[in-house]
């Protein structure tokens, strides 16, 4: 195969894998299940400021990334996010990820950044949506011919 050719299914699995990693942190943190919130190991009480307005950013654009569907503005979203997560609760204890804990909030707000610019790939719910909506509006709104009689 071309390399050209793995673009589209290659970023599909990037997306795929990201978004359900970031579903499953959302996930623990809100349900408790997965050894739950990572500091805590229980989960976040409801309406908590920013730790389950956060989990549930996760639990939702995580879904809408994994799947493919409004996957450009979830993982704008998702990278604004995990970027808040670093400068406002990492960055304070050390100018590194490495050294701050905040190497995950690196990674997924990048991750994220980088499936906001590029799209979701070939294996998306938006591509069959843009796949099957132009068809569908042109078959509707094209003016019917009249046969003559």
């Amino acid at each position: 195969m071309v390399p050209a050719q793995l673009k589209g299914p290659v970023l599909s699995l990037f997306r795929i894998v990201v978004g359900l990693l970031f579903l499953l942190h959302g996930a623990a943190s809100i349900f408790g299940i997965l050894g739950g919130n990572p500091v805590t190991g229980k989960a976040v009480p409801v309406g908590t400021w920013p730790g389950w307005w956060a989990a549930l950013i996760q639990l939702v654009c995580g879904a809408l990334v994994l799947v493919g569907l409004v996957t450009r503005p979830a993982a704008l979203l998702a990278s604004g996010s995990m970027a808040y997560a670093y400068f406002v609760v990492h960055q304070p204890h050390g100018l590194l990820p490495i050294s701050n804990g905040g190497e995950a909030a690196a990674m997924f707000c990048w991750s994220f950044l980088l499936v906001a610019v590029l799209g979701p790939g070939t294996w998306a719910l938006d591509a069959l949506l843009s796949r099957r909506g132009p068809a569908a509006a042109e078959t509707s709104s094209a003016p019917r011919a009249s046969v003559p009689a």
